[in-house]
C-alpha cells in the first residue's frame, strides 16, 4: 500500500498494464490446466485494483483540491 503512494502516476499505471497482462497469461494458463497456484489470479485482480484505486485518489485530488 505505501509502495503505491510513492511511485508517480506513470508507474502505476505501466503496473497495471503488466498486471493486467499476467492476468490474461494466467486465465489463458487456467484454460489449457497449466498452473498450479489458483489463488494468484485473485491477488492479481485485487493489485490492478488497489493500483487503479490509487490512481483515481489522485485524479480526484487534483480536480477537487482541499482549501
Amino acid at each position: 500500500m505505501t509502495e503505491t503512494k510513492k511511485r508517480t502516476s506513470q508507474e502505476i499505471g505501466k503496473l497495471v498494464a503488466e498486471n493486467r497482462g499476467k492476468l490474461q497469461a494466467f486465465r489463458f494458463a487456467m484454460a489449457g490446466s497449466k498452473t498450479k497456484n489458483v489463488k494468484e489470479g485473485r491477488n492479481l485482480r485485487k493489485e490492478i485494483a488497489r493500483l487503479l484505486t490509487e490512481l483515481r485518489k489522485r485524479k480526484s485530488e487534483t480536480l477537487n483540491p482541499k482549501s
